[in-house]
């Protein structure tokens, strides 16, 4: 039998984000409305609290979390390469994170664990 969303991922959250989340549901912000306005900021964090606490389908939950990690991955490689050009030297590292949240989307989207210790090799010529 297939693991549940929050079998995969709870262990992900902290409870900071899960109280939030609570808060903004008790004053009535849905969920899943929440967690699509989250994703879409590119914070996985609070999308991943919000999905936890809402009620839906596995695989919608999973879209919603993987676009959270696909929209940072997108604004840190905006954000390189605007230091690049303010600083004049390239940020592998943030290059890097990016690749990291491409690949737990790609996770998400199949409905496996997440795995950040993924080895990437960086180009620093």
């Amino acid at each position: 039998m297939a693991e549940t969303f929050a079998e995969l991922y709870s262990q992900h959250t902290k409870e900071v984000f899960l109280e939030y989340a609570r808060q903004q549901m008790a004053q009535g912000n849905d969920g899943l409305t929440s967690a699509r306005h989250y994703a879409d900021l590119g914070k996985p964090d609070f999308t991943l609290a919000f999905l936890l606490l809402s009620e839906g389908a596995e695989d919608v939950k999973r879209e919603i979390l993987a676009h959270a990690y696909e929209q940072r991955a997108k604004f840190s490689e905006e954000k390189a390469e605007s230091f690049d050009k303010q600083f004049h030297r390239p940020f592998p590292m943030i290059k890097v994170e990016a690749q990291k949240d491409r690949t737990t989307a790609r996770q998400v989207r199949e409905g496996r664990r997440i795995r950040r210790e993924v080895k990437i090799r960086l180009n620093l010529n």
